[in-house]
């Protein structure tokens, strides 16, 4: 058999009963939530940043990095809602070596699957308790959001998931924003049709359940690049790339258009320290159409404490362990340059 079944896991509901979040946190939640909707069905000009580290790889650089992101936060309030990134699930692009804090919470350890769910669920928490920060979370599996859903006020779909009909049935049910990347190919018909199904309303199997949803209609757009037969990365963040959305949400006539422009990935050709141009250009682009300006909600930005990402089997503190980020000078510049821009 080529299979083994490990262990059984414990249920979203039994992982919620024994680590509970406190009201204080419950509360601090929901005004974010409340805040951050405002910004994506175009009731506030504030912008969202979706930021932190491609993978969060262990608790105390996680924790370091956000302690600052909330300093900064305070600074930029007026302008900015920073959401920071606490993405648990996220394994080496290939799947060598580290497997993401959900199957590896030790990431010099082997994976253990049931520590995992305990690890991310405390990580959350604790973002949230300490800070007063609510996260973003990538669905990379549906059916592990539900031991996240308390704490979550932002998910991204990943630009090779759009395409599966279970992350779209899933994300329609989710009480946040979810954003949807163009899938790596380039195909931004693909992207919008899984906006239009996350929108609607569905009847599905989740988790050994019938479901119903009413459709999320903050379900959005994520502008990431994409990459051609020869592998070459290519940008769709320019003046004529966003003008072109405008244009498929006029079409598709979907409640609340949006897009966060992803600053790294095939944006950027991973090209890490490229993420503020794009960021400055994108907000030139607002600047000169007021339809662009319109749809345009925020940025996802990729940073860590330290610049660049390590080698597998390489050590630092707050250094990625995935894709490369800019480290935390740059990001703190890059934030307060973003607020006097908008």
């Amino acid at each position: 058999m080529s299979m083994n079944f490990i262990r059984k896991l414990p249920i979203p509901q039994e992982t919620k009963e024994k680590y509970p979040v406190s009201l204080k946190a419950v509360e601090a939640k929901e005004a974010r939530d409340v805040e951050i909707k405002k910004i994506f069905a175009g009731e506030s000009d504030k912008m969202a940043l979706i930021i932190g580290p491609c993978s969060a790889d262990s608790d105390e650089p996680v924790m370091e990095y956000v302690y600052r992101l909330a300093k900064v936060q305070e600074q930029v309030k007026d302008k900015l809602v920073l959401i920071p990134r606490v993405y648990t699930n996220k394994p080496r692009t290939t799947g060598d070596g580290y497997k993401g804090m959900l199957h590896q919470p030790d990431p010099n350890g082997n994976p253990d699957a049931y520590k995992g769910i305990l690890a991310i669920r405390e990580l959350h928490t604790r973002v949230l308790t300490e800070t007063g920060l609510s996260t973003a979370d990538e669905m990379l599996y549906p059916a592990n959001f539900r031991y996240l859903s308390d704490l979550l006020s932002y998910v991204a779909v990943g630009a090779r998931s759009t395409e599966n009909q279970e992350h779209r049935l899933v994300s329609s049910g989710l009480g946040v924003p979810v954003g949807l990347k163009n899938p790596t190919g380039g195909d931004l018909s693909v992207m919008m049709n899984s906006i239009t199904a996350a929108q609607h309303a569905h009847s599905f199997i989740y988790r050994g359940w019938a479901v119903e949803t009413t459709g999320n209609e903050h379900a959005h757009a994520i502008l990431r690049g994409y990459v051609d037969e020869q592998g070459a990365s290519h940008p769709n963040y320019h003046y004529e790339d966003l003008v072109r959305l405008v244009s498929l949400y006029d079409k598709a006539q979907l409640a609340n258009p949006a897009v966060i422009v992803d600053s790294n990935h095939a944006n950027s050709g991973k090209k890490y320290n490229e993420q503020p141009r794009i960021c400055k250009e994108v907000l030139h682009s607002c600047r000169h159409n007021a339809d662009i300006k319109k749809i345009v909600k925020g940025f996802m930005i990729e940073s860590y404490l330290e610049d660049g990402s390590r080698k597998i089997g390489e050590e630092g503190f707050g250094k990625s362990i995935t894709d490369p980020c800019i480290g935390w000078e740059k990001t703190e510049k890059l934030i307060l340059e973003i607020a006097d821009l908008i």
